[in-house]
C-alpha cells in the first residue's frame, strides 16, 4: 500500500488511529461533511501567496471533520519550506501559530484535531506537533443558549426543544453565541473559512421536524470580524425563498459587492455525494479589498455557465441564480404589468391546515348535504387528493374571495428543479374553498377567465417564469413574482407569449430543451 501524505510527512511520528466510526456515528443531521475534493477547489479561490506568508492566520469557526484545517496545513507545509528549512520546526509555526478552528461539538472536536494533529490530544506522545493542553488550537465549549421569551437571542432556537440537561449536546455553537467572537481567541484572521451548520431543529408537528436555518448566521458573524477573505459553503436557499431573516440575508449578500466568486449548484449531489439539501449548494469567495461584479458560476450536471455580473437585479431583491434566464427576464419585464403573485393567495387562504381532513373529520361530510354551501378541496390520509363538503355549522375562519372562480395549484411539488411539471391544477367555481394544501390563484368573474388562466399555467412560459425562483418544493407565493400577469379574456399559447416578449431564436431553444410539455 502506498504511503499517504501524512505517513510521508510524519514518518518519524508513532501514529496511533482512534476510533473515528464512534465519533461519526453521533453526529447530528445538521452536519454535512465537505469532501477533501471540495475543500481543495475552495482554498483554490484564495491568492496562493497566503500560503507561503507565515504571518497568514487562519479560522474554522464550525469544525466537524478537521478538513479544512488539514488541507491547508498541507499548503503551508509545501509553501513555507524556504521560511522553515527544518520540517519539525515548520510544522509547529503551522499549528500553533497559524491555524486555529472552533468545534460545533465535543465530537467532532475530537475528529479534527485527530485529522489536524494526527491525535485526539495534542499534548499526548502521538500528536506530530506538540500542545501544553488537550486542545491544542481547535476548541470546543459547551455553551448554553440564552433564553428571552422562550427562544435563544442569538439562533432562535426553542427553549422547550434545546433546554437540555448536563451532559447532552445543546448546540448552541459557540461562534454565534456571543457579543464578542474577536475575544474566543484574541485575535485578527486573515481567512475565515468553513461550512457550518445548516439548521436547528426547533419544534415536531404530526411527525414532520420544524427546523429554522442557521447558517445565515456564522455568515453574518464572519463579515463582523472582517477577515481578509471569507470563504464559505452554504445552501443556495437563502437566493430567493425562505424565512424573514434569509430575506434580510439575501438583501444583504446580493447588495454585498466584496463577493468576487461565487459557485452555486442547482444539484447539492454535485457537491455532496449522497445527500440531498433541498435548494441546491453554493460556496463563494468574499474579499474585503473588492468592488465590483462577481464572477458567478452556474453548475447543472457537471455543465458549468459562467458569467460576469453583480448578484442584485435591477429594482429586485432576489437573484437569478440560472445565467440563462436573466436576458429573459429582462425582456418580459420591459413592459410593465402587475404579476401573477398579485392574485396569489396567502399560505392558507380559508383558515383550513393540510391536515384539516384528518385532525377535524367532525368539520366535514363526505357527501352534499342541505344547507352546505363550501366544497373543499385538500388530501386524505393517503397523501391523494379528496373532495369533501364543510358542514353547515362550521364557519370558515378566512375568505379569500370564496364567491369567485378561481384555480387552485399545490403548494408543495417537486424539487426546485427548472422545468419540472406541476400536479394537476384544479379549476374552482364559486364556493369552492381549499386547505393549506393548496394555494388560490383568483377571485376571476368568469369561468372564462378562469379557464384561460388554467391555460396559462400550462404552458412553458409560465413554469419557466415560476421556476426563476422556484429551487425547492416549496411553493410561496414569491415564486409567481417574475410571472406577468395576462389579459384572461382569451387562452394563451407559448407561441404567442414568445412573440409578445421578442424572445430569440436561442432563447425560444432553451425553454423548448428545459420545459417539458404539460397536458
Amino acid at each position: 500500500m502506498a504511503e499517504t501524505f501524512f505517513d510521508k510527512i510524519y514518518k518519524n511520528k508513532t501514529l496511533h488511529t482512534p476510533d473515528v466510526l464512534s465519533c461519526l456515528a453521533n453526529l447530528s443531521n445538521d452536519e454535512v461533511f465537505t469532501p477533501p475534493d471540495i475543500a481543495n477547489k475552495m482554498l483554490d479561490l484564495l491568492p496562493q501567496k497566503l500560503f507561503k506568508d507565515p504571518n497568514t492566520t487562519f479560522l474554522d469557526p464550525a469544525c466537524k471533520t478537521g478538513v479544512f484545517l488539514r488541507e491547508i496545513a498541507k499548503r503551508l507545509i509545501v509553501g513555507l519550506q524556504d521560511v522553515f528549512p527544518n520540517l519539525q520546526e515548520r510544522l509547529d509555526h503551522i499549528f500553533h501559530k497559524q491555524l486555529y478552528g472552533i468545534a460545533i461539538t465535543e465530537l467532532t472536536s475530537l475528529l479534527s484535531r485527530r485529522s489536524l494533529y494526527c491525535s485526539k490530544y495534542p499534548n499526548g506522545e502521538y500528536s506530530v506537533s506538540h500542545f501544553d493542553n488537550p486542545e491544542g488550537n481547535i476548541r470546543f465549549r459547551r455553551i448554553k443558549h440564552t433564553w428571552v421569551g422562550g427562544k435563544c437571542k442569538f439562533c432562535g432556537a426553542s427553549q422547550e426543544q434545546w433546554e437540555r440537561e448536563e451532559g447532552k449536546e445543546t448546540h448552541a455553537y459557540e461562534f454565534i453565541h456571543t457579543l464578542d467572537p474577536e475575544k474566543i481567541f484574541n485575535m485578527k484572521f486573515d481567512v475565515i473559512i468553513g461550512n457550518p451548520p445548516y439548521h436547528l431543529k426547533t419544534s415536531e408537528i404530526d411527525g414532520k421536524s420544524n427546523a429554522i436555518p442557521i447558517y445565515h448566521l456564522f455568515v453574518n458573524m464572519v463579515k463582523f470580524l472582517q477577515p481578509n477573505y471569507l470563504i464559505m459553503i452554504i445552501p443556495s436557499r437563502w437566493m430567493t425563498g425562505g424565512s424573514r431573516s434569509l430575506d434580510d440575508f439575501r438583501n444583504s449578500m446580493i447588495n454585498d459587492q466584496r463577493i468576487s466568486i461565487m459557485h452555486d449548484f442547482l444539484n447539492s449531489k454535485d457537491v455532496f455525494a449522497g445527500v440531498e439539501v433541498k435548494g441546491g449548494i453554493c460556496y463563494f469567495l468574499w474579499d474585503k479589498k473588492h468592488s465590483g461584479p462577481c464572477d458567478f458560476f452556474t453548475h447543472d450536471n457537471q455543465e458549468s455557465v459562467h458569467s460576469l455580473r453583480y448578484l442584485s437585479e435591477k429594482d429586485s431583491n432576489f437573484l437569478i441564480r440560472n445565467n440563462n434566464l436573466i436576458s429573459i427576464k429582462d425582456k418580459v419585464w420591459e413592459i410593465k404589468v402587475p404579476s401573477v403573485e398579485t392574485i396569489a393567495s396567502p399560505q392558507t387562504p380559508y383558515g383550513l391546515l393540510s391536515n384539516a381532513f384528518q385532525k377535524h373529520p367532525e368539520l366535514f361530510s363526505d357527501k352534499k348535504i342541505a344547507g352546505v354551501k363550501y366544497r373543499v378541496f385538500g388530501l386524505g390520509r393517503n397523501s391523494k387528493r379528496e373532495i369533501k363538503y364543510l358542514l353547515p355549522t362550521v364557519d370558515i375562519q378566512k375568505n379569500f374571495s370564496a364567491d369567485t372562480y378561481k384555480v387552485f395549484l399545490p403548494e408543495v411539488y417537486g424539487n426546485g428543479s427548472l422545468g419540472e411539471i406541476p400536479p394537476q391544477p384544479i379549476l374552482g367555481v364559486p364556493y369552492d374553498i381549499c386547505t393549506q394544501t393548496f394555494r388560490q390563484f383568483g377571485g376571476f368573474k368568469t369561468l372564462e377567465e378562469a379557464e384561460n388562466f388554467y391555460s396559462y399555467i400550462k404552458t412553458k412560459f409560465f413554469r419557466l417564469m415560476v421556476g426563476v425562483l422556484k429551487h425547492t418544493h416549496h411553493a410561496p407565493a414569491k415564486v409567481y413574482s417574475l410571472v406577468p400577469m395576462q389579459d384572461f379574456s382569451k387562452p394563451w399559447t407559448d407561441e404567442e407569449l414568445y412573440k409578445k416578449y421578442n424572445l430569440s431564436k436561442d432563447e425560444i431553444a432553451f425553454i423548448e430543451s428545459m420545459i417539458k410539455p404539460m397536458e
